[in-house]
């Protein structure tokens, strides 16, 4: 219900600049209504492309199978062996995961489920390596309403590295786990059974988990534009919980309505540093700014080194 509230909230200031005949002005990391001035003074306009301040981060040379695949037509496949190791091959379906350390390696998964990868609660220990995941827009239950690249929906962690992710809405969900060196892209906007958009983020928490959760060097691209659904490129919400233990560290940011929720007025144990904002989408990142919902007074958090690509510092706004 959080999530539909904070989507419709998106949609309806969308809808109302357009019947103003408008354009929204984007705010600034100080939260005003105005374009982060470039050099010179004038506002820089997105290119869609990257930035020189935005070498070195993961992309499709550094991501995905190192191996040659065979492909396996598996359909929405379980998995309910301890220790499984799935490698080189080239799934057509989706994997559910009933089962103790599961290995994907080197694979490459094209889902038409609401999820490539999926934990199941009560089991732990799942990796999710070097892999391609991607799906077919619009299919699996509800038309695709909500979709997850990889979902986990246990109370354990999981580690996704290396791996090239695309088209899933909500592409990486989780509360506690390992997001590493991971390149997520082009994900695409589509409307469920009941006609509503699917909101996106390339990186999603529902708050309430009970371990840590690392978001370390990943490229987050999210190219949907507000008006179909864009929320965020890392969206921390307390849709379930406070959000707590989370550490945002050397990414790259670009795209949604803010590039980055932080947790809200509830969040503690926090650390955002070292981010680059992009502005290849955007101005200010996201549609209207960088960040938003960041408590600067939660214990433990902390925000420092997060600047755009031009190297301007990024300011957050407080959670309201």
């Amino acid at each position: 219900m959080t999530g539909l509230r904070r989507l419709l909230a998106v949609l309806t200031l969308a809808l109302a600049t357009a019947c103003a005949g408008g354009t929204p002005p984007s705010p600034g990391a100080d939260g005003k209504d105005t374009a982060r001035p470039g050099a010179g003074g004038e506002a820089t306009p997105p290119t869609g492309r990257a930035a020189p301040g935005e070498a070195g981060f993961p992309d499709a040379r550094s991501t995905g199978p190192r191996v040659p695949l065979t492909p396996h037509s598996t359909g929405n496949m379980t998995v309910r062996t301890d220790g499984t190791v799935i490698k080189g091959w080239d799934i057509t379906g989706s994997l559910d995961i009933y089962a103790n350390h599961v290995t994907v390696v080197d694979t490459r998964i094209t889902s038409a489920n609401w999820w490539g990868v999926n934990l199941r609660p009560g089991y732990s220990g799942l990796r999710i390596l070097h892999t391609t995941i991607t799906a077919v827009p619009g299919k699996g239950p509800d038309n695709g309403g909500v979709d997850y690249a990889v979902s986990n929906m246990g109370t354990s962690s999981v580690e996704v590295g290396w791996c090239d992710v695309s088209v899933f809405g909500n592409a990486l969900s989780m509360g506690q786990g390992h997001i590493h060196d991971n390149y997520v892209h082009d994900l695409v906007p589509f409307r469920n059974a009941g006609g509503e958009w699917q909101h996106t983020d390339a990186v999603i928490s529902g708050g309430g988990g009970k371990g840590k959760l690392i978001i370390r060097h990943n490229s987050l691209l999210n190219p949907v534009a507000v008006d179909r659904g864009a929320s965020a490129s890392i969206g921390l919400f307390a849709d379930t919980g406070h959000v707590s233990d989370t550490v945002v560290d050397g990414n790259l940011l670009a795209g949604g309505a803010y590039a980055l929720y932080g947790g809200g007025a509830g969040a503690t144990g926090i650390t955002v540093t070292n981010n680059v904002f992009s502005t290849r989408y955007h101005r200010n990142a996201g549609v209207y700014g960088a960040v938003t919902a960041w408590n600067p007074g939660g214990s433990g958090n902390v925000w420092r080194g997060n600047r755009f690509s031009d190297g301007t510092p990024v300011r957050p706004e407080p959670a309201d």
